[in-house]
């Protein structure tokens, strides 16, 4: 079983003794796990920071005959065999994919809301793996937003000697979200092409500082400035594939959000507020998408402090 220190001590997540070794074929009975999406980057805090949302998958797994995967929600439409994310990390922690897996999720597919890590956190925790944040990493190829799944709240995390580690950080409970979710997809792969393979040391720099500034803001909202959440290593690189997303963020501060920014690769966008403008300012950004003619939905959101949580 996972010690507590390595999983968030004093969080609520649920464990069950399994042993596990990759490719050791085991047996597993029925279990729920439920993790949060996740709004990664917030600017500055490329791959490193992000901030897990009240938006949910559950995933059940239990044993089968053979392999059998029913999906509700968000995602449902994806082909339901063995090239499901579910499937290929149920297989990879059991080392076979004889169970029937049953995912419910209310996390759009495509908008930067770290859909895949929380689905792979989700399924290897109800197939039992130990540590699900190494699984969610191995889907996204980096480890913030499986590690805001897994702890909950706001995170940071990277890649030590190959291994994911992550941490919480301080979040102002005064703090809400408004997140703009966009009818239209980006892919990540192509959110990730967009990107110049080498940047300036002065722009490290600038997101360095910029970082700095965000982490005091999201800890104590009367600390945040509207320029914690600048950037210059993905933002700008990524405008063309949204055009409309700088009018978007600036609306959605001009209407009261204290700082705004691309969720993840995008195209969501999230506007960091207090929790009494939150309301208002989701009703301007109703009115940002129409005006802009792109079709989407805005909502007040929490952050999810739990993180994962598994039952039997």
């Amino acid at each position: 079983m996972l010690p507590p220190e390595r999983i968030g001590r004093g969080y609520p997540l649920i464990y069950f003794d399994h042993q596990f070794a990759p490719g050791v074929t085991t047996t597993v009975k029925e279990v729920r796990a439920r993790a949060p999406a996740s709004s990664a980057n917030l600017g500055p805090g490329f791959d490193t920071l992000a901030l897990a949302l009240s938006l949910h998958v559950e995933v059940e797994v239990e044993e089968a005959p053979a392999l059998l995967i029913r999906a509700e929600g968000e995602g449902s439409d994806l082909p339901a065999d063995e090239t499901h994310l579910a499937a290929q990390v149920a297989r990879r922690v059991l080392g076979h994919d004889r169970v029937a897996i049953h995912v419910r999720s209310d996390v759009p597919v495509g908008r930067g809301l770290g859909s895949s890590a929380a689905l792979a956190v989700a399924t290897a925790a109800a197939a039992g793996a130990p540590d699900p944040l190494v699984f969610g990493s191995q889907s996204d190829g980096h480890p913030e937003n499986a590690a805001a799944s897994v702890l909950g709240g706001l995170v940071t995390a990277t890649t030590v000697d190959g291994r994911p580690v992550a941490a919480r950080l301080p979040l102002d409970e005064a703090l809400a979200f408004v997140l703009l979710v966009p009818d239209r997809q980006l892919a990540t792969k192509r959110a990730r092409d967009a990107l110049p393979a080498l940047v300036p040391h002065g722009d490290a720099t600038f997101n360095l500082g910029r970082m700095g500034l965000l982490l005091a803001g999201l800890a104590d909202h009367r600390r945040l400035v509207q320029a914690a959440t600048d950037d210059r290593l993905h933002q700008p690189a990524r405008a063309p594939l949204f055009p409309e997303a700088a009018c978007l963020l600036a609306g959605l501060v001009e209407a009261g959000a204290l700082a705004a920014c691309w969720s993840g690769a995008g195209p969501s966008l999230l506007g960091v507020c207090t929790a009494e403008a939150a309301p208002e300012v989701r009703a301007r950004a109703d009115k940002l998408l129409a005006e802009s003619k792109v079709g989407g939905v805005a909502r007040v959101l929490g952050a999810d402090l739990a993180g994962l949580i598994v039952t039997s």
